[in-house]
């Protein structure tokens, strides 16, 4: 287990190489964001999604999000609609989740063998700059089932432990709660946990 301090900004391209192995190894990390502190793992290799459940003693039948980190990677794993584009142009980077359709290219076990993925794009620099080097990460939080959110690295890492091969610590997250989720198919919108964003940014951005 390795502990890399990004407090002070991007990460230099030394440890983002060694990050990024460390996923693409099927290895599993923990990141901020602007919400919470989440865990990471390369989505398309079904061991290391496996992991990640088990880590946190998540229920199989809970699909994870997947964090992304623009318009044009999320387009790569899900199907973005037009109301979909006008909530990611407005919204994101920032502290919101839509589910959409998901394409073939995403592994049952990410979503719980639905036809729908959870997406999101943190609203951090060391986030992105992570998920450009290595595509598509799971983005759920980084602390077991049923316990507190963490805000801090120190919680995750006292939740998780050795089950982490790297833990970047950026300090205390800014929102410090949970994303907005807005379920978007077929036209229909529906919100499905309140964060950050209300329902009403939402919708007036949606009439527009």
């Amino acid at each position: 287990m390795k502990v890399y301090d990004c407090r002070g900004g991007p990460l230099p391209e030394k440890e983002v190489k060694e990050i990024a192995r460390i996923i693409k190894e099927g290895g599993l990390i923990v990141y901020p964001s602007e919400t919470v502190y989440g865990i990471g793992a390369d989505i398309f290799n079904e061991s290391a999604v496996k992991e990640v459940f088990i880590s946190k003693n998540r229920p199989f039948d809970m699909p994870l999000s997947v964090g992304v980190s623009d318009i044009e990677m999320a387009s790569s794993i899900a199907e973005i609609d037009d109301n979909a584009s006008k909530l990611i142009k407005k919204f994101m980077p920032g502290p919101l989740t839509i589910i959409v359709r998901k394409k073939s290219i995403v592994p049952d076990i990410v979503t719980s063998n639905s036809h729908k993925v959870g997406i999101r794009i943190p609203d951090h620099p060391v986030a992105i700059q992570l998920i450009k080097r290595t595509g598509p990460i799971v983005a759920t939080s980084a602390n077991l089932h049923s316990r507190p959110d963490a805000v801090k690295m120190e919680e995750a890492k006292n939740d998780l432990g050795d089950a982490i091969s790297a833990y970047l610590d950026g300090g205390p997250c800014t929102l410090g709660k949970p994303s907005t989720i807005v379920w978007l198919m077929d036209g229909e919108v529906e919100i499905v946990r309140q964060g950050a964003i209300t329902k009403k940014q939402i919708e007036d951005v949606l009439r527009c």
